[in-house]
């Protein structure tokens, strides 16, 4: 195996390590999180979001 199939076989694992990422963060499970970090911006009390996201943290622990 010379130096050229290796970095083959490393653009390989990166390709797809990048398309696990991808895939992971727009999953469907995601979507929850993913909303209420769109809001962030607009939320007025950030307590609340804290708490949300405390007990959402927790639950996914459970899960």
């Amino acid at each position: 195996m010379d130096i050229y199939e290796l970095r083959g076989l490393h653009s390989l694992l990166i390709m797809a390590i990048f398309i696990g990422i991808i895939w992971w963060a727009f999953s469907a499970h995601r979507k929850k999180a993913n909303d209420e970090a769109a809001q962030l911006p607009f939320s007025e009390d950030d307590d609340e979001v804290a708490k949300r996201t405390l007990e959402q943290e927790k639950t996914e622990k459970k899960q």
